[in-house]
């Protein structure tokens, strides 16, 4: 038997990537100062055991691959193998007798995965827009027999569109305006234009995409049950009544073990629940759809490439006049998400930064490549990236310190966003930035470097090039602008004998949203954290509580069920849980999201308040470049957050580290080479993620000024620390000598130093 101390150090250090629960810094206010507390708190604030380690740990926990059902088939798909055309024929060259083959015209519903814009269909009638797309579904007993089978398809090929810039299909344009531009260039001393590129990146979760459908006994038009890996169970919900033209109650989700989303299945398992619910469907017999990690990899969304151009006015002591920020996204063939991920990407393109004239056009088109969706930050990477990067380049310009710059600029409360958004008292864009300049001593150390000073360096090439640089970020919390209020999200708190029992949509990916939760009922209820229990996310059981995305779970689902637990307690009065249910029966708290009071935001216009709170952050990296390879390596990394009061404060620093250590990737070793509108590296030999040996020690550091909207002051957390690792590498690059203005900052780029033609 394994005790139960070994299994809390196990979980501690094993998976979440920490040598040690004592170098997890206590909640610390961004004042340096103790935060007022009328009680102290018992779960909120600890870190206590996950709901799910002892499973994870000990191996018992069972994902969709583990699952089988009596009589299951086992389901692949048949793709296209080109990006543009028409369908001519399919042949089957092979012996049909014991599958089940579904094409189109086997919907018995819509022909489409239902999201934001209805314009994707679930299998390709005719029409072929990219690589990859399903035509065809099969499905037998046997795994071998199902491989062997040859499906030759015949196609009509026209031309495909690649460049995203001059793509004449828009899927969405966003236009932000603040001041007046031309008055703020006039205002100038001086005008610096920059472009800068982002590319595709792969989720890349542990888990590949996969689900399994089980028909109703009675016959699937009687009602169909989806078990699958997915952050966003009510999507496939939606999707599914849709697709098999079913009413709510008999379709039901429910989302088994996930390992890892990272957005990468927010919608996309729309798409697979839907194909294997169409073979159970015309089978009336379970059926098990797993990707293998090519497929995955082919298939599935990715990060939308961007190319960002500025046109910053400054003045000579470094204040901003004017920013002309042209955000261009490649959404790939079909619409998915890519309305949401350029609006999160404008409204982030000025980077923590005020200015009073402010003018913002942003546009995502549509491009003969698989589709591309959410992926961590949707947007804010990119432009952030962009921004970052730019704000060096104006400070070269100008001969004025990187972080004197960013002090010059960096939003205060009472300031205003480019949609006219007045921050509040948690703004905290300056005691991040001091706060990490201070810690990793960034001017003595730059000087040092840029003097040659590097204890062991000589000036020789046979020593590396080492660089420092920063960079300075922010993020909002939730959906934006009157997303929540259309969301009307949804949590329900029910009464047990030993506690009480959460029932949400939300879902756990790795995260840590189950112990999350229970520490927030548990806190508020005043009862232990091990009398919390919560729900599986099954449609037919919880409430609609929206997506698990955009660092909305904590803050958002997290204040919801707070209040439905405060309703419990006064209910409950002097009374245990045992006593009121003999007394009255049971109980079951449901509440919906509120909208604080203040908040006021014209989705027409784009103007007001486009998120409830901000968190803040600043990375310092320094790195070093090999004179013969090019390879960058880097040495040092700190990343100073403030995220309100963290809730499990190891939880928190694993959410920075991981993202973090994402954004290295996303930086420096993840590029995805498309090669004829197909990803050409679908694999692991030379799709390079970084591992614990590509990355360098991590010094996280988490500061709060809570939010008073949030659950005991939490903001969101898990998008936040993938936007700052890639500009601060570029900036360090720069520092080195080294220009770029494109990642990943590839040896081959980092060799050129130069800055790529960019076409758009």
């Amino acid at each position: 038997m394994i005790r139960a101390d070994l299994l809390q150090r196990s979980r501690l250090e094993g998976l979440q990537g920490s040598k040690s629960a004592d170098r997890v810094p206590a909640f610390v206010p961004s004042d340096n100062r103790l935060m007022t507390r009328s009680r102290r708190l018992n779960a909120v604030g600890r870190n206590v055991l996950r709901k799910e380690g002892i499973e994870k740990v000990t191996g018992t926990v069972r994902y969709i691959d583990d699952l089988s059902f009596p009589g299951m088939l086992h389901a692949r798909t048949i793709r296209s193998t080109i990006p543009a055309g028409e369908i001519v024929g399919i042949r089957l060259n092979f012996d049909t007798d014991g599958f089940t083959i579904v094409d189109h015209r086997d919907i018995p519903g819509r022909n489409v995965v239902a999201l934001i814009e209805d314009d994707q269909p679930s299998l390709a009638a005719r029409a072929v827009r990219h690589v990859a797309e399903p035509i065809l579904l099969l499905a037998h007993p046997d795994r071998d027999v199902l491989r062997s089978a040859d499906v030759e398809i015949e196609y009509r090929q026209t031309p495909p569109q690649y460049d995203a810039g001059t793509s004449p299909a828009i899927f969405k344009t966003i236009a932000i305006d603040k001041g007046d531009v031309e008055a703020g260039f006039r205002a100038a001393d001086v005008i610096v234009d920059g472009d800068y590129r982002t590319g595709h990146q792969e989720q890349l979760y542990i888990e590949t995409n996969g689900v399994i459908a089980v028909p109703d006994p009675a016959g699937a038009d009687h009602g169909i049950t989806v078990y699958g890996s997915m952050q966003c169970p009510y999507y496939v919900h939606r999707a599914l009544k849709i697709l098999l033209g079913l009413p709510d109650e008999k379709v039901r989700v429910v989302q088994t073990e996930t390992g890892g989303g990272f957005g990468g299945k927010e919608e996309y398992p729309s798409m697979i629940a839907g194909h294997a619910a169409l073979l159970a469907w015309k089978s009336g017999r379970p059926v098990k759809l797993v990707y293998d990690r090519v497929e995955d990899m082919l298939a599935t969304t990715k990060r939308h490439p961007g190319v960002i151009r500025h046109r910053t006015g400054v003045t000579r002591d470094g204040r901003l006049t004017a920013m002309d920020i042209d955000v261009l996204l490649d959404g790939g063939a079909y619409a998915t998400l890519s309305a949401v991920v350029l609006s999160r990407g404008v409204l982030h393109a000025t980077g923590p930064y005020g200015c009073d004239h402010v003018r913002i056009r942003g546009r995502v088109t549509m491009t003969n490549t698989p589709p591309n969706g959410a992926f961590r930050g949707f947007g804010a990477p990119q432009t952030q990236f962009a921004t970052e990067v730019h704000i060096d380049r104006i400070a070269d310009r100008l001969g004025i310190d990187p972080v004197r710059i960013r002090e010059v600029n960096a939003l205060r409360p009472g300031d205003t966003t480019a949609t006219g958004q007045r921050l509040g008292a948690d703004t905290s864009a300056l005691q991040v930035l001091r706060e990490a300049v201070k810690r990793t001593g960034f001017k003595r150390r730059r000087r040092q470097l840029s003097r040659g000073l590097t204890p062991g360096s000589d000036p020789s090439r046979t020593r590396p090039l080492r660089g420092i640089g920063l960079s300075l970020i922010f993020h909002g919390s939730g959906f934006t602008g009157g997303g929540e209020v259309k969301l009307a999200s949804r949590a329900s708190l029910a009464l047990t004998e030993r506690g009480a029992r959460i029932l949400v949509a939300s879902t756990e990916i790795g995260q840590g949203t189950r112990t999350m939760h229970a520490q927030i009922v548990a806190e508020t209820l005043g009862i232990p954290y091990d009398a919390v229990e919560v729900n599986a996310a099954d449609t037919g059981v919880v409430p609609d509580s929206g997506p698990t995305v955009a660092s909305r779970t904590c803050m958002i689902v997290g204040r919801i069920l707070q209040r439905c637990a405060e309703e419990m307690k006064a209910r409950l009065g002097r009374m245990t849980p045992k006593q009121y249910l003999r007394a009255h029966g049971p109980l079951m708290i449901t509440k919906e999201y509120e909208r604080p009071a203040e908040m006021r935001w014209d989705d027409a216009m784009y103007r007001g308040d486009a998120y409830g709170t901000y968190g803040w952050a600043c990375d310092v990296v320094e790195l070093e470049i090999d004179r013969d390879t090019w390879e960058v390596k880097p040495v040092m990394f700190t990343s100073v957050h403030e995220i309100g009061r963290p809730i499990h404060p190891l939880l928190a620093r694993g959410q920075i580290e991981g993202g973090s250590a994402q954004g290295l990737g996303y930086a420096l070793l993840e590029e995805v080479v498309m090669r004829d509108g197909r990803m050409a590296n679908a694999q692991l030999t030379n799709y390079i993620i970084p591992t614990t040996l590509d990355t360098p020690p991590m010094d996280i550091v988490m500061l709060g000024i809570p939010y008073p909207h949030g659950p005991f002051g939490a903001k969101g957390v898990g998008e936040m620390p993938i936007d700052g690792p890639a500009p601060a590498v570029v900036n360090a690059l720069r520092h080195a000598g080294i220009d770029l203005r494109e990642i990943p900052a590839t040896p081959e780029r980092v060799m050129r130093g130069e800055v790529s033609s960019f076409e758009s």
